[in-house]
């Protein structure tokens, strides 16, 4: 256990080139993945999805999309159904969008996307240009209704999020929210969960990247916000400070087999997060993920060593 990487589990776990020819109960066993409640709701949410940035968006640019469509259907067939995505985000929204509808996936996805097109700061707001960018997205999935459609980074959230609101009351979104992968923002996003009324908000978080820890967390959870975490390896930033180390042999405790899965399970022990989003263009790394939000989960006291172990490694 202690020994064992990434790449090794997988290879134990599927067999070399065996990614999508595997029994999810043989895997797993009987343990399945782990749901949380969306507050706003009683929904329950499985807490490990999909992100669309960084690899996947790159691949998305490809010609040869196959990887993307075993990735969903990695996702799809071990209990996890969320799929975090944005216009912003290259072709991301638009081919993962063809690969669902093709395969018939569509509406077995919790599909969350995201609106930023209309003013901010001295601009001028442009409400039409955010309608198309929703009515686009709407087009794309082929779906009367998107689960959750957040103002991204909070661009214009004045003009945005009552167009949301709109949307919402016309029965085309199910859930609104908004989104910021920037400490500067804050403060501004502090004021919006005291005065909005959401039912998401999308952060970064990470066990290297706990600002949110102080004050966003606590208030989305006494204000009844469901939360998903962005960038839960920091963006890759946390597999170079690893390296090759070893999983401390106490990793066993929580059921971490891997550095994906400690990392995740770090993020979910903090009972406030609904889910995490990690981005992949790869099924065998989308299958590690899910083995972190599948058995136990760190505690408190556990989670603080394992934020110790982290922060005495150098950054890199």
């Amino acid at each position: 256990m202690s020994t064992i990487t990434r790449r090794e589990w997988l290879n134990l776990t599927l067999g070399a080139g065996a990614a999508l020819t595997f029994d999810p109960e043989d895997l797993f066993g009987q343990q399945r993945l782990i749901t949380r409640v969306i507050p706003s709701s009683g929904e329950r949410l499985p807490v490990i999805g999909l992100g669309s940035s960084a690899t996947f968006a790159q691949v998305a640019r490809t010609e040869d999309i196959t990887a993307l469509r075993e990735v969903f259907k990695t996702l799809l067939d071990n209990g996890a159904t969320l799929f975090d995505t944005a216009p912003q985000y290259g072709a991301s929204e638009e081919v993962a969008a063809k690969i669902v509808r093709d395969a018939g996936w569509s509406d077995r996805l919790f599909w969350a996307t995201k609106v930023n097109v209309a003013g901010r700061g001295n601009a001028v707001a442009n409400p039409s240009a955010a309608r198309a960018q929703i009515d686009t997205s709407l087009e794309r999935i082929g779906r009367a209704r998107i689960d959750l459609i957040q103002v991204h980074n909070l661009g214009d959230v004045p003009t945005q999020l009552s167009i949301l609101r709109e949307y919402k009351q016309q029965g085309k979104i199910k859930y609104l929210g908004v989104t910021t992968t920037f400490d500067q923002q804050y403060d501004e996003l502090v004021a919006i969960l005291k005065r909005e009324q959401l039912d998401f908000i999308g952060v970064d978080y990470a066990i290297d990247s706990r600002e949110v820890e102080e004050t966003i967390l606590p208030l989305a959870r006494d204000r009844g916000v469901a939360v998903l975490a962005y960038a839960p390896f920091g963006r890759t930033r946390l597999f170079r400070r690893v390296g090759d180390r070893p999983l401390p042999d106490w990793a066993a405790e929580f059921d971490a087999k891997t550095w994906a899965q400690f990392f995740l399970k770090w993020v979910l022990g903090n009972t406030t997060v609904t889910a995490t989003t990690p981005a992949t263009s790869q099924a065998r790394n989308m299958l590690d993920n899910i083995g972190g939000g599948i058995g136990r989960v760190p505690d408190q006291a556990m989670r603080r060593r394992m934020s110790a172990f982290i922060d005495a490694l150098p950054n890199v």
